[in-house]
């Protein structure tokens, strides 16, 4: 059981059928097909030869296949991490430069280690301190700074930068110089996908793009189209890399350029991770499948780890292609191995022709396919029910879009968790007293309840720890202060799931100071873990009060004696 764990394809292998297998082909000749426009084009968004998004494209599929969780999950180039690869590398070497290029593979093996680091350690939580707006903002300012670099490609002038401020100031004085034939081409086939995924159906819909790859390729053979300015993809060296590791020219002196690598690396394992679990667990609740994010992180990190050495760049899941392969029927993993066999043969035989690929084709191609993860509705909808979390949400999109990719995926980590930090520090809590003729009891500012003489009972809603633990301190004696005939306080504690050292000290710090004020200290609805947290500390033995089940049971209690 534990080597299934480790190695996903033991548990499914034994049982593949022949059925499984046609419907998996099937799958992986579509995802196939759009795979190979989208591995050049997110190559080039990324500053590197369009053959290094071919290269990412074939081992990593195998791997995944081998170790990752999901049935559908479709790694290979995506955009954003594309994007991201270009904002690491862009300060430190000339773009596409050998140097450049190593750097991509250097970066691909450093997300896989990490990745895999992660799921040995069983990091996959992590993933949950990454809100879901600060996400959302940070995939739609990546949109837009996506589109915004390909807006070059589309009218023929000259653009630079990574971040939506730079590139329009730097696009600023070519405007007056668009060259028609880019302008003709990509609009075209811009307005062509666009029309494709509104008015086809599904999974044909989806795969447009390689007919818009294919119209062009012979348009530009058969009217000589380079020749009048159209810029193309350019010779493309067939046959597969070899296996190997980068020369690592880099020493230890070297510390300005290893250190954002390192950090690059970090934040492209982490956004690719949160990315392709979204999607996998998306797609596997459809079939009442679960995805482990441990595995996942153990999958990712051997996909990364076999692009790097096979000279890819870093990889991850898409959502388009996972989801053409979910909706054309695969069933098992085995998609992603025929899928890696089409690549294989396309990067063998397809080159020559690929060649003659225009820009602009493959600038509408991205363009199209990041516009859908523009959600500014979500900024409404988070405004009006947290501003908090639309403040962390803003600040990544504005950082994303001014500064760098970087700067607004930390903020929004660092956002993330504070905001976690600051809403826990200050828990909910309310007195509160028991719903006439019932064992129920709710909040006293709330509902019109009974009260209990010289009692009262405080309901903790918030797990303690270190950030909160002062704050129940501060609660508890603020209500001691404010009531002189109290003589017992109950803390009922339903959502307390867990109290840290800290916690514990301060409940210690409680129980002395109510017993100097005659006060006794009682506890009710602890749960199991918590009680046996309690029971390995001597604040049992020292608590004034008692322990009780239940609140009632606590309030009946009390009520007797008094």
């Amino acid at each position: 059981m534990k080597l299934e764990r480790i190695l996903p394809i033991i548990g499914w292998l034994p049982a593949y059928r022949r059925a499984d297998a046609g419907r998996d082909l099937v799958a992986a000749v579509l995802v196939t097909v759009m795979l190979i426009p989208q591995s050049l084009a997110y190559a080039l968004l990324a500053g590197l030869p369009p053959q290094v998004g071919l290269y990412a494209s074939i081992l990593p599929l195998v791997l995944y296949a081998l170790f990752g969780s999901s049935s559908n999950l479709s790694v290979g180039p995506m955009a954003i991490v594309a994007l991201m690869t270009a904002a690491v590398l862009a300060p430190l070497f000339e773009a596409g430069s050998e140097a450049y290029i190593t750097g991509a593979i250097i970066l691909a093996l450093l997300s896989g280690l990490m990745l895999i680091l992660m799921g040995c350690m069983r990091l996959g939580f992590l993933a949950n301190f990454l809100s879901h707006p600060v996400i959302s903002g940070f995939m739609t300012a990546s949109a837009l700074v996506i589109i915004a670099s390909q807006v070059k490609h589309l009218l023929g002038i000259p653009a630079s930068g990574y971040n939506l401020l730079d590139l329009l100031v730097s696009m600023g004085p070519g405007l007056g110089n668009i060259h028609a034939l880019s302008l003709v081409t990509g609009g075209g086939v811009l307005v062509f996908l666009l029309l494709a995924r509104r008015l086809l159906p599904g999974v044909i819909g989806k795969l447009a793009p390689i007919a818009a790859v294919a119209i062009t390729i012979l348009l530009a053979r058969w009217l000589d189209l380079e020749q009048q300015g159209l810029a193309v993809v350019g010779f493309i060296p067939s046959g597969l890399p070899a296996l190997s590791l980068p020369s690592l020219s880099m020493g230890a002196s070297d510390f300005h350029l290893w250190k954002p690598m390192l950090v690059g690396a970090l934040l492209i394992s982490v956004v690719g991770f949160v990315e392709s679990v979204s999607i996998a667990q998306t797609l596997a609740a459809r079939r009442r499948q679960r995805i482990d994010p441990n595995q996942e992180l153990i999958g990712l990190g051997a996909a990364n780890l076999g692009a790097g050495v096979s000279s890819g760049m870093p990889v991850t899941g898409g959502l388009s292609r996972s989801v053409v392969n979910f909706d054309a029927g695969a069933r098992t993993p085995a998609s992603s191995f025929y899928a890696a066999v089409g690549i294989t043969a396309a990067t063998l035989t397809l080159t020559p022709l690929i060649a003659d690929l225009p820009k602009a084709t493959l600038a509408a191609t991205i363009i199209v396919a990041v516009a859908g993860l523009i959600d500014l509705p979500a900024l409404r909808r988070t405004w009006r029910y947290s501003k908090p979390d639309f403040g962390a949400m803003l600040a990544t999109i504005t950082l994303t879009l001014v500064h760098s990719v970087e700067a607004g995926i930390l903020a929004g980590m660092g956002l993330s968790i504070g905001l976690f930090l600051y809403r826990t520090s200050q828990p909910h809590s309310a007195v509160i007293g028991r719903v006439p003729g019932t064992e129920h009891f709710r909040n006293v500012e709330r509902h019109k309840v009974e009260l209990c003489p010289r009692v009262t009972f405080l309901r903790i809603d918030e797990s303690l720890y270190f950030a909160n633990a002062r704050f129940l301190e501060d609660r508890v004696m603020e209500l001691v202060a404010g009531q002189p005939e109290m003589t017992d306080l109950v803390l009922v504690c339903p959502a307390v799931n867990l109290v840290d050292a800290s916690a514990m000290e301060s409940l210690e710090t409680i129980n002395e100071r109510l017993t100097d004020a005659g006060v006794r200290l009682h506890l009710s609805d602890v749960k199991g873990p918590v009680m046996d947290q309690l029971k390995a500390t001597p604040l049992l033995e020292k608590l004034s009060g008692r322990v009780f089940l239940s609140a009632f049971d606590a309030w009946r209690a009390l009520n007797t004696s008094i």
